[in-house]
């Protein structure tokens, strides 16, 4: 069921007919005297979308941006011809009621109607011309000006330093073998024999003839001596450098498209 809460809705709307056959885009939308309930909307039919036909909200349900009305197509177009000026004389309702009920099989209740304030505002002139030709009104609101600004989203990238990660130097003492060749020298004992001689003879027959004795020598050798110092070897720093790479970046941007609703007329664009 189609009340008064629904009128603003009913102006963005298209009516289809109980077949669901499209009838056109609501123009007007007449309400009761009191205001309270609406009764009938004005839909353009014929060709072009020229004439406007009254059709009763009666049994009418609104599903989204589409209204569905409780009459074929062809009942519509055979509306009695009345003109959308803003008010329905008692004659004028009386020959719908008479008309759709005769069809319906039933009373379209209801008492005589003038547009709601809204239908009144986008009301009886459609189309409205100044020195840059005819132009239309707006449906969603006041009527602002005689065009529509479409809109879009651009990307603006740009780079921001963050902090990553840090890089610290650190000392620490690592205890390791390292093997040495020295050459070191010794002493042997080597034994020595010489025949007398006139040369030695003297020294020979210096002692008693039969005796005792020792004779020793000393004998000597090298052992590695090991002494350690520390010495410096190298110096270490950290330092950065810039590396430049590609990187992709991927969003979701949004614009505005502007199509045309001519219910079926033929539309030309110009730029």
């Amino acid at each position: 069921m189609v009340d008064i809460n629904d009128i603003d809705a009913l102006y963005h709307s298209t009516a289809v007919d109980r077949d669901g056959d499209r009838l056109g885009r609501i123009g007007q939308v007449y309400v009761s005297d009191d205001g309270r309930q609406p009764l009938f909307v004005t839909v353009h039919t014929g060709l072009f979308g020229t004439k406007q036909s009254f059709v009763p909200l009666q049994g009418a349900a609104l599903e989204g941006d589409t209204l569905r009305v409780q009459y074929d197509k062809d009942t519509i177009k055979g509306a009695p011809n009345i003109d959308d000026d803003g008010h329905l004389a008692d004659e004028e309702q009386a020959s719908l009621f008479d008309y759709y009920d005769g069809r319906a099989g039933g009373a379209a209740a209801g008492v005589g109607g003038t547009p709601s304030g809204i239908g009144t505002d986008r009301g009886a002139g459609f189309d409205t011309t100044t020195d840059r030709g005819t132009v239309g009104h707006d449906t969603s609101g006041p009527t602002t000006d005689d065009a529509m600004t479409r809109s879009e989203e651009r990307l603006n990238v740009g780079t921001q330093k963050v902090e990553t990660g840090r890089a610290r130097l650190r000392k620490h003492v690592v205890t390791e073998q390292q093997s040495v060749t020295v050459p070191v020298q010794h002493e042997e004992v080597r034994l020595e024999r010489e025949p007398i001689t006139d040369a030695n003879r003297g020294e020979a027959l210096a002692g008693p003839d039969l005796s005792e004795e020792e004779h020793e020598v000393v004998l000597t050798e090298e052992r590695p001596v090991v002494q350690k110092e520390t010495v410096p070897v190298e110096r270490v720093r950290l330092d950065k450098e810039t590396v430049t790479d590609q990187q992709q970046v991927t969003e979701d941007v949004r614009h505005e498209e502007i199509t045309t609703d001519d219910d079926g007329r033929t539309t030309r664009e110009t730029r």
